[in-house]
């Protein structure tokens, strides 16, 4: 297998050794990754929702500065632990954009929602694990947490707004994402893209976190809301209370795909072709 990572207008190529062929690195790289995300992510969550001491105007640990911050690191670890696989898996960090593949360069889809679902579930349930104690002291019914893993509408009676804050994000996202990545477009040394994403999933939540948190990633949202069910959460927006589960699930793709349409038919379509050595 073969990996080529742009480093200052050149190509390294990195040829690893015959067992890694397999479909097994990949997927180690996928599963770790996907966890080490979630478990920053949810994990942030946590610390801000569960430790307050209820005062009025209370900011508990940097509250949503630093969830914005917690899952922006979480985005780089996971694409530092998957950069020399990102080629073979998806050369975007979410399932999201899976129709940008086969939508605008002509490739294959390769949706991975399953795998990373069952991840994503685990990093959850070790998130709930770690902070079970916290969890009870303050939701002993466990009926309004469900928040630290899943996202929920600020505005409950207008689900298109949710629709189109998702939508507005992942469109972003996908933007900056694929300008940060684009051998056409000057990109940086491989060890600062994964920094870069993280800070463009920063400044997406600082902008576009209100009205419905900012999951820009379907199996991100319902990995660990299906785990809110398993585990009796109610409210979870899946099988108790309103059915808000759709709205992070569809907005993330419609986001995707229209991110993936600004970018190569308004940006890309200007930017001079890289020339290979023959």
């Amino acid at each position: 297998m073969l990996a080529e990572t742009p480093i200052h207008g050149r190509t390294l190529v990195v040829e690893f050794p015959l067992p890694m062929k397999s479909m097994l690195p990949e997927l180690v790289a996928e599963f770790f990754g996907t966890l080490v995300l979630v478990l920053f992510g949810d994990g942030v969550v946590a610390m801000v929702v569960l430790f307050g001491t209820g005062t009025p105007g209370e900011i508990v640990h940097g509250g949503f500065t630093n969830i914005t911050f917690g899952w922006g690191l979480g985005v780089t670890m996971e694409s530092t632990l998957r950069a020399a696989f990102r080629a073979r898996t998806s050369i975007l960090p979410s399932p999201s954009h899976w129709p940008f593949t086969a939508i605008f360069r002509g490739g294959r889809s390769r949706p991975t929602s399953v795998r990373k679902c069952l991840a994503l579930f685990f990093a959850a349930a070790l998130v709930y694990w770690n902070y079970a104690p916290a969890f009870h002291a303050v939701d002993p019914h466990l009926d309004h947490t469900a928040g630290v893993f899943t996202t929920f509408p600020a505005f409950p009676d207008v689900p298109s707004a949710g629709l189109l804050d998702q939508t507005i994000g992942t469109a972003l996202l996908v933007l900056l994402v694929l300008a940060i990545i684009d051998e056409r477009n000057q990109p940086p040394g491989a060890n600062l893209t994964p920094v870069l994403i993280g800070a463009v999933v920063v400044a997406v939540g600082m902008s576009f976190g209100g009205m419905h948190g900012y999951a820009i990633n379907p199996a991100r949202d319902f990995g660990p809301r299906l785990f809110t069910a398993v585990a009796g959460f109610k409210n979870n927006g899946l099988t108790d209370g309103a059915k808000v589960f759709w709205v992070p699930i569809v907005g993330p793709i419609l986001g995707g795909i229209l991110g993936a349409a600004a970018y190569d038919y308004g940006v890309r379509r200007f930017l001079p072709e890289v020339k290979r050595a023959a």
